[in-house]
């Protein structure tokens, strides 16, 4: 459904991007954060979807910058691999590659990013740092409790599971109680770590269909 293109980071930076884009006019804008994986399929599924729900839809390759072309599997020997690409990126060039795919959709109107594992992270992290977005929302983001200082400027989510052995429920309720429930809606279902990654053993469906149920109503209450 979709296809790659390329996004100009402001530091100048190429990166590539997969966009997805719906039938019709788009209700708005939405980037979509990779886990450690790289754009892969399942990411790229995720993209689909949300353009079959009327948004354009762009997943910035944010592992390009350490290397070009990343789609790796769940096995150890990829997972160790993404680790070490993620290390090997500043963090703050990886919210510039971030910024250049919200850039990229403002023509559309609102724009809203929605990240997974380590884009759960950088969906808040860019909450705060990055100007101008309708709301974030992020999945299983375990760096989420370590950057609460960083309090996104607009509409959050935040889903977890309970079983999530990287985790710690004590870590979702610090979130809780140094969030306003206002504006941070956290979630928490009856799975493990990646419960939304459909088609692998950490996929849990009816979870992972609530999840994206809530979502889908705060992007529609955020971006229309």
């Amino acid at each position: 459904m979709g296809t790659m293109i390329s996004l100009t980071a402001s530091d100048g930076f190429t990166l590539d991007a997969y966009e997805a884009k719906p039938e019709g006019k788009a209700r708005g804008g939405l980037v979509v954060i990779q886990e450690i994986f790289g754009v892969n399929a399942h990411i790229q599924r995720v993209c689909d979807g949300y353009a079959m729900d009327g948004y354009h839809v762009v997943a910035p390759a944010i592992f390009d910058r350490a290397e070009r072309g990343v789609e790796l599997a769940y096995d150890k020997p990829d997972m160790d691999k993404g680790v070490a690409l993620r290390a090997k990126i500043p963090l703050e060039q990886t919210i510039l590659d971030i910024a250049a795919a919200v850039a990229a959709l403002k023509s559309e109107g609102k724009v809203a990013v929605v990240g997974y594992c380590y884009g759960g992270s950088l969906a808040w992290i860019s909450g705060a740092r990055v100007p101008g977005l309708a709301a974030v929302i992020g999945y299983y983001g375990g760096m989420v409790a370590k950057h609460l200082g960083e309090k996104p400027s607009c509409p959050a989510m935040l889903h977890f599971g309970e079983k999530d052995q990287g985790i710690p429920l004590t870590d979702v309720e610090a979130i809780k109680a140094a969030t306003d429930p206002a504006r941070v809606q956290v979630f928490t279902y009856p799975a493990g770590h990646a419960f939304n990654r459909e088609g692998n053993q950490a996929y849990e469906p009816h979870s992972a269909m609530l999840a994206r149920m809530r979502s889908a109503k705060l992007l529609e209450q955020t971006v229309g």
